[in-house]
């Protein structure tokens, strides 16, 4: 394999496709403003209030920049569902080792504690967890 220069990583966004999904970005369409991009179920509070209690060591850094939030179970996402990452050529998603995996334009990513990659072209559709699963997102990608 030849390196050569790194390209500059694309604008990543995800655009909700359902309710769920647009209460979890908290718009319609959220850029990632970093990589890796971390996404997983926020698990800190028993009954939502708007924010959570604080369980984290002080210092420490936190798990996912998006935590989603699940009513009731059983669980599609996990606690460490899944990333968003630049590898310097393109644009990935990990399966974090989840419980359900991701679907990627209908294949499954990881899942059953296994992890999993695919690389992600513009207007993928991700589904985070199961089919059953409410929280559908598709990436939009533009050249930096």
């Amino acid at each position: 394999m030849t390196s050569g220069p790194l390209a500059k990583a694309p604008r990543v966004s995800l655009l909700a496709l359902t309710p769920e999904a647009t209460i979890a970005l908290g718009c319609p369409e959220l850029g990632l403003t970093t990589f890796p991009y971390r996404v997983g179920r926020e698990s800190r509070a028993a009954r939502w209030t708007g924010s959570a209690p604080e369980r984290r060591q002080p210092g420490s850094a936190p798990s996912n920049e998006l935590y989603i939030r699940e009513v009731s179970e059983p669980f599609n996402v996990s606690r460490e569902h899944l990333q968003i990452e630049w590898d310097g050529h393109r644009v990935i998603l990990v399966d974090r080792g989840s419980t359900c995996g991701t679907i990627v334009e209908g294949d499954r990513v990881g899942g059953q504690g296994r992890v999993g990659s695919v690389a992600l072209r513009d207007s993928d559709v991700i589904i985070v967890g199961t089919s059953f699963s409410p929280f559908i997102f598709k990436v939009r990608m533009t050249p930096a």
